[in-house]
């Protein structure tokens, strides 16, 4: 049992050291929770993101890797993105914090799991553990079978764990209003510099392209559908 005895530190040790930034990041999301943005949302997306780092760190158990660094890194194009709407469009948020639902629909898995707001969430999760395939393919690649289920077993569960700690972070009486007060004007910002540091870090994108992508992605989510205010006199 030497093996368990070794895997089960090692897996808890690189997940925490590869994964610290995503309590901050989910921090900011279970802050943002709306009646369009749940929670449920987040934890899939999550979910999901994570298993996509594994699935592409898994050949590195084979000896060999498939997804490029730079490739990832365009990823970051997409909490741009993010900030960028919300930064254009506030009154999308607001409208999602205010409104309610007298009628709740059934809670639905599948449904969740389709969402355009999980792939959100797990695109981030992706561009910003980009890094973390670097770590974990030369720890597959030295486990052994058995070991390398534990490790990811560890890793999945701890996502759980991370997932819950943010939840209830953002419920603390201290955090929570300060949260609820300030999150909607610095969580675009957090975003936005979050995609560049993704994308210039993995060399994805030159700095003029990255400008460039920025202004076009400024065009693509700024909501035209808003009707204009006219005074008439």
């Amino acid at each position: 049992m030497n093996w368990l005895a070794t895997a089960i530190p090692t897996g808890v040790t690189a997940f925490v050291a590869t994964n610290l930034d995503d309590l901050i990041i989910l921090t900011l999301l279970f802050s943002q929770a709306n009646a369009t943005f749940r929670r449920r949302h987040i934890v899939f997306g999550q979910y999901l993101g994570f298993m996509a780092l594994l699935i592409a760190s898994l050949p590195g158990f084979f000896g060999r890797s498939i997804l490029p660094h730079h490739l990832i890194g365009l990823l970051g194009l997409v909490p741009i993105a993010m900030g960028l709407s919300r930064l254009l469009n506030p009154e999308n948020d607001a409208s999602g914090e205010s409104k309610v639902d007298p009628k709740p629909s059934e809670f639905s898995p599948l449904q969740s799991l389709l969402s355009p707001q999980v792939y959100s969430v797990a695109a981030i999760t992706v561009a910003n553990g980009s890094d973390n395939i670097g770590i974990y393919v030369p720890l597959f690649a030295n486990s052994e079978w058995k070991s390398l289920l534990v490790i990811v077993a560890i890793f999945l569960s701890l996502v759980g764990v991370w997932c819950y700690a943010t939840y209830k972070l953002t419920l603390q009486p201290a955090i929570a209003p300060l949260l609820t007060r300030y999150g909607n004007y610095f969580v675009p910002y957090v975003l936005i510099g979050l995609g560049v540091a993704i994308v210039l870090d993995s060399n994805a994108l030159t700095p003029l392209a990255l400008a460039g992508s920025c202004f076009c992605l400024m065009g693509l989510v700024k909501d035209r559908s808003q009707p204009t205010e006219v005074e008439n006199n």
